[in-house]
């Protein structure tokens, strides 16, 4: 499914006011001549530096999560890691040097939030591929799991807007495979911000809810309208969504200035607090080569309980 969006059709739709080991888990290189021509957006200073050391950056959050009408004790980890991403594929490329032009270097998220419920618990996981170049994000996937079962969504680009395909163990949501016109992802925020929160548009857009509110609330998939506001601070920004058609709400703090570490967020639906999270811990790391029993205390410096 190739993506055939250009650059600048891309900033029209969306942008204008109406396992780790088995293969290695391993940072791409500082961009080459095979990178994108058509840069969207311009890179801080620093930026080559900072992702492309080989490491990942590694967040903890401390957070609020509500769930059944009550606020339960939380924890998220975001994991922010550049790799090379098949265009065509849509999925983490095993040989980037023999890739040529299907090499697309992207920022990555992988989310992950976890809580108990009484007596059992819920695993959160969304993974978030986002172009260095600003180009659109090809693909994200969320899964939600507890005791009952699990759930898994699937985005894909394709050249008319984006192929959604879910799968649940609830009968009226079943299996889907559905298409939805092509809109700014709530999702695709988190690695925006951390590319350059400059290029966010603000004002009115078109814009997909997270799968992981629309999941837990057993809502469609499909297109919203909203409004984005950024508050500029000299050491602290927030960007804001408001939705104007559903009753939902992201606030997301992140430092001001490069490499614009995302601090906290706070959301709400129905006028009510969803999720809010507070940085606690990051570490730089190569964690995929840290999984032995002797790396274990590293979890510490994370402050990790879950």
């Amino acid at each position: 499914m190739k993506i055939l969006l250009s650059t600048a059709l891309f900033t029209a739709a969306i942008f204008s006011a109406q396992n780790c080991s088995e293969p290695s888990e391993k940072t791409s290189t500082k961009p080459t001549v095979s990178a994108p021509a058509t840069v969207a957006i311009p890179l801080p200073e620093g930026f080559n530096d900072y992702w492309y050391a080989g490491k990942a950056e590694l967040c903890t959050y401390d957070v609020s999560q509500e769930r059944y009408g009550e606020i339960r004790q939380a924890e998220q980890v975001n994991v922010f890691v550049t790799e090379d991403f098949s265009q065509a594929k849509q999925v983490k490329l095993d040989d980037p040097a023999a890739a040529a032009s299907d090499r697309v270097p992207v920022l990555k998220l992988n989310l992950i939030r976890r809580f108990h419920t009484g007596i059992y618990d819920y695993s959160i996981m969304q993974s978030i591929f986002t172009p260095v170049s600003g180009l659109p994000t090809p693909k994200t996937t969320t899964t939600v799991q507890d005791w009952c079962g699990h759930v898994f969504l699937q985005c894909n680009l394709e050249k008319d807007g984006y192929r959604l395909r879910g799968f649940s163990y609830f009968e009226s949501e079943g299996d889907q495979d559905l298409h939805i016109p092509i809109a700014l992802l709530e999702d695709e925020i988190w690695t925006r911000i951390r590319l350059n929160p400059a290029n966010l548009a603000t004002g009115k857009v078109r814009i997909i809810p997270s799968p992981i509110y629309t999941r837990l609330r057993h809502k469609p998939n499909d297109v919203q309208n909203a409004e984005i506001q950024l508050d500029k601070a000299e050491k602290e920004s927030m960007l804001k969504i408001s939705y104007t058609e559903i009753q939902r709400s992201l606030s997301i703090r992140f430092e001001t200035n490069f490499p614009y570490k995302i601090l906290g967020w706070e959301e709400t639906n129905d006028g009510k607090i969803a999720s809010k999270g507070e940085l606690k811990a990051t570490r730089m790391s190569a964690y995929w080569g840290e999984h032995d029993n002797v790396h274990a205390p590293l979890r510490d410096s994370l402050k990790l309980k879950f």
